[in-house]
């Protein structure tokens, strides 16, 4: 997708809504008073991106014994499921066309969701027989997405990310995809990112603790991505988009970064479920 051209316009506006313009300026998100007036229309009218696709089809092994007798995928987190606090997120940003891949106790997922109508969106699956990794079920999903932009969101993370702001950032460039990054102590458990820029030069599939030099930014498990990415998919078998994806993507030069503030939790063990029942707060 090529960067949105613009156009330009003169408009009168009060003076109490410019101050309040103004008082969102701070030089990096928001960069002057054209961009204010952009992002705050971004966020009433229709963009590009409406619809996402959230990859839930893993057994969650790593949290057992939990998910012996309940899918990861609805382990509670303050008062509800976990991956329903994806689709609020969601919600909240006004994409309510979504996609939700899984597999492992699929029914159960399935009979709580159910076409979404209680949460004020539209879901549809993709049952996978087995899983197939994160590229496989992208894979898997693709027959279900419009051939428009689309948020791919991992079901066990937890993340307070502004998406209206991150889909424009991605709508003003020519990249096939632009992936959430936040900031970790320790990257080792995860995919360490290398930015020039705000375009990924290097991501590091889970690097040595003891390496100082590696960066503490992470993958958040959310991105946009376009429908060209579907070409850097092989036909069949397992698939990694951070092993097998994102690196062919990085050479290319089409991939970039969006490094983000909030909250972010990947609920992966029993060690990580306690501190987000302690600390989580949307």
């Amino acid at each position: 997708m090529s960067p949105q051209p613009r156009e330009r316009v003169t408009i009168t506006l009060r003076q109490d809504l410019l101050r309040a313009l103004d008082r969102s300026i701070d030089g990096q998100r928001i960069r002057n008073r054209s961009h204010a007036v952009e992002m705050s229309l971004a966020r009433t009218l229709d963009i590009d991106a409406k619809q996402a696709l959230i990859l839930a089809s893993g057994r969650g092994v790593k949290m057992r014994p939990f998910t012996y007798e309940i899918p990861k995928p609805l382990i509670p987190v303050q008062g509800k499921p976990l991956l329903e606090h994806g689709i609020t997120l969601l919600a909240r940003h006004g994409i309510r066309d979504i996609t939700i891949t899984v597999s492992y106790l699929a029914d159960r997922i399935m009979k709580h969701f159910g076409d979404g109508s209680k949460f004020n969106v539209n879901i549809t699956y993709v049952k996978e027989r087995r899983p197939t990794g994160t590229g496989g079920a992208l894979r898997a999903a693709r027959p279900k997405l419009q051939q428009a932009p689309f948020i791919l969101l991992y079901g066990d993370v937890l993340l307070d990310v502004d998406l209206t702001e991150f889909m424009q950032s991605h709508q003003d460039t020519a990249a096939i995809g632009t992936i959430a990054l936040t900031s970790v102590p320790d990257p080792s458990a995860y995919g360490a990112v290398r930015l020039r820029g705000n375009r990924i030069v290097e991501f590091s599939e889970k690097p040595d603790a003891a390496d100082t030099r590696a960066s503490r930014l992470v993958f958040a498990g959310c991105g946009i991505f376009n429908p060209p990415v579907f070409a850097y998919l092989k036909k069949s078998g397992r698939l990694s988009l951070e092993q097998d994806v994102f690196p062919r993507l990085i050479k290319e030069n089409l991939l970039l970064g969006y490094p983000f503030e909030g909250q972010w939790f990947d609920v992966s063990t029993p060690k990580t479920y306690e501190h987000v029942l302690k600390e989580w707060r949307r």
